[in-house]
């Protein structure tokens, strides 16, 4: 009976899947005549429902689900650039008040999904640890002050290019690790390492290459990154260690958590800077494209050049490509400019999603040449 239960309930999925899509191509067709009519100061409410009724439609295809969330950020960075003030208060209540304490709580959950184990790949494969880090804290800053100067960014707005260069990487690239078939092992001791390395690079960095655009508190920027990141990681850790498969229902409920606070913290931004992103919105999308994919093609190459094995290179490749945009976020939030340089970390974060997605789909399907490919233990697996 509780088969066909299951049963039952998975086919009403599918036949919901398959309406939501069918009230996609409607919304599509509506929003489509609207815009030929004229109405565009009306089309608010029909884009984010056909962003809604695609996110969950996609669900129901095995390639098309892994683009639900990032379709959902969408549906929500609409709303929050065509209904802003619902976004930024609440009464009296700022709701950028919220984002610290959602990092907090994202970055709890991060720690309890990791052990001492995750941290024991630097001496395992310090070789590998090595190069990837030293190509995170290289590539992605340099290619971020670049991108600004190029692109004549207001000050605020070309430091938070650079600030999100200049983040470590977060834990969707160890996902995108694990769905291209490479070096989940490495790709989890990396993310780690260069957590606790931001609190210092990170600053230094931003002192160093976004100085000159703005004032760069350094111990300011420490505290926030400490506070923000390497706080909650610490208690997650602990607790993960005194009540490890004792709280199931943690486990479950911390990657909704997590993808919720992300979601929110990306809409508030994106309300708080409706203006300026309204402005150079397409400029810093294409700013987006060219930083991502220099990370990739950059990481990869450069992992080529020291004849590391394949898996290798595509982990550090996703590692240097995908940075933490939760944390960029915060950091911003701290120096009182998350309309402005907050702004690149909410247009980065949803695209690197994407292109980390479609790379890492496309790289599955690309063998890799065992005889080259290290076999590692599998520690931290339990991020995926």
């Amino acid at each position: 009976m509780g088969f066909q239960d299951r049963n039952g309930n998975h086919e009403e999925m599918k036949v919901l899947y398959k309406y939501m899509l069918i009230l996609a191509g409607i919304c599509f067709i509506v929003l489509a005549g609207m815009l030929i009519m004229g109405y565009r100061a009306e089309v608010g409410p029909v884009i984010i429902v056909l962003l809604l009724a695609l996110a969950i439609g996609f669900r129901g295809h095995n390639f098309l689900k892994r683009f639900s969330y990032t379709v959902i950020i969408f549906s929500s960075v609409s709303a929050s650039l065509f209904y802003p003030g619902a976004f930024t208060n609440w009464g009296n209540f700022k709701l950028s008040i919220l984002i610290v304490p959602l990092l907090q709580l994202i970055m709890f959950g991060m720690g309890t999904a990791m052990s001492i184990k995750d941290f024991v790949g630097v001496i395992k494969m310090p070789k590998a640890v090595g190069i990837g880090l030293i190509c995170q804290f290289t590539i992605m800053p340099i290619v971020g002050f670049t991108l600004a100067t190029l692109f004549g960014f207001a000050p605020e707005i070309a430091a938070g290019v650079i600030l999100i260069g200049s983040s470590p990487s977060g834990l969707a690239s160890n996902v995108m690790s694990y769905i291209a078939k490479a070096n989940l092992a490495l790709s989890v001791t990396l993310t780690a390492c260069a957590t606790l390395l931001a609190p210092i690079l990170t600053p230094f960095l931003m002192q160093f290459l976004a100085g000159q655009f703005i004032p760069i508190d350094f111990l300011g920027m420490m505290w926030s990154i400490i506070k923000i990141v390497i706080l909650p990681i610490a208690a997650g850790l602990l607790f993960n260690h005194f009540f490890h498969g004792k709280v199931n229902w943690l486990d479950r409920a911390m990657p909704v958590v997590s993808m919720a606070g992300i979601a929110l913290i990306i809409t508030v931004i994106t309300a708080s800077g409706r203006d300026s992103l309204l402005t150079i919105g397409l400029m810093l999308i294409l700013a987006a494209v060219l930083h991502n994919a220099a990370g990739y093609f950059l990481g990869y190459w450069a992992c080529r050049l020291f004849k590391m094995p394949e898996q290798d290179c595509r982990t550090i490749a996703l590692e240097v490509g995908m940075q933490n945009g939760g944390l960029a976020s915060g950091i911003a939030l701290e120096m009182g400019k998350v309309a402005t340089v907050g702004l690149a970390p909410a247009v980065f974060g949803p695209w690197m999603n994407i292109s980390g997605s479609s790379l890492a789909t496309w790289w599955r399907e690309k063998s890799t040449d065992t005889k080259d490919v290290k076999e590692y233990e599998p520690i931290g697996a339990n991020y995926g």
